[in-house]
């Protein structure tokens, strides 16, 4: 799991390049920032990515961390406000990205289940993200959500209940209701 550390540097790399990267036409942009040492390099900037930094360091905070002694967490609420169409835009286009990832993992899953199932901790960011997306989308087509629901009910047919799937520090920012598949891990076998 990220640290704090590294959740930090990505937002505020994401923060200073929002007006650029919300006035393109990519949904995925490069950060240009170096991950702390230790750590995984940073993936392209996205609403989804960030949206999870945020809501890690929130959930850091909230377990009384050091998150919430610096400043930034309201910095994605004040560019939403200041480029709302743009935002949306973004936001609209990054979401089937995002759902046929968690898609083509689910279906390597059913393919190779013992192959898989040690990826889940990081795989499960992929839907953490669709849902922090999906109320920043508008008019999505139904399809992506009867598709979401279709993977949810598989989903739901090969969890098994649990621990929380990531660092415990991080639970009360993410609860049961409606982050349930953060409580368990995926059947070795389905």
């Amino acid at each position: 799991m990220p640290s704090a550390e590294y959740d930090w540097n990505y937002l505020e790399a994401g923060l200073d390049a929002m007006q650029a990267y919300l006035q393109s036409s990519e949904v995925f942009w490069p950060i240009g920032i170096q991950a702390p040492r230790s750590e995984n390099a940073y993936p392209q900037l996205s609403l989804g990515g960030l949206l999870l930094a945020r809501a890690r360091l929130r959930a850091r905070d909230a377990a009384g961390g050091e998150a919430g002694s610096r400043p930034g967490l309201q910095g994605l609420a004040e560019a939403r406000a200041r480029w709302p169409v743009a935002w949306e835009r973004k936001a609209n286009a990054e979401f089937p990205i995002r759902l046929n990832l968690w898609r083509d993992f689910l279906e390597e899953y059913r393919q190779s289940p013992a192959g898989q199932s040690g990826r889940y901790a990081y795989e499960i960011g992929r839907r953490v993200q669709l849902q922090l997306l999906l109320p920043e989308t508008r008019n999505l087509p139904p399809a992506y959500l009867e598709l979401l629901s279709g993977l949810d009910g598989y989903h739901a047919s090969i969890f098994v209940p649990g621990e929380f799937a990531w660092e415990a520090a991080l639970a009360t920012g993410f609860p049961q209701d409606p982050y349930w598949y953060l409580y368990g891990s995926l059947k070795k076998k389905p």
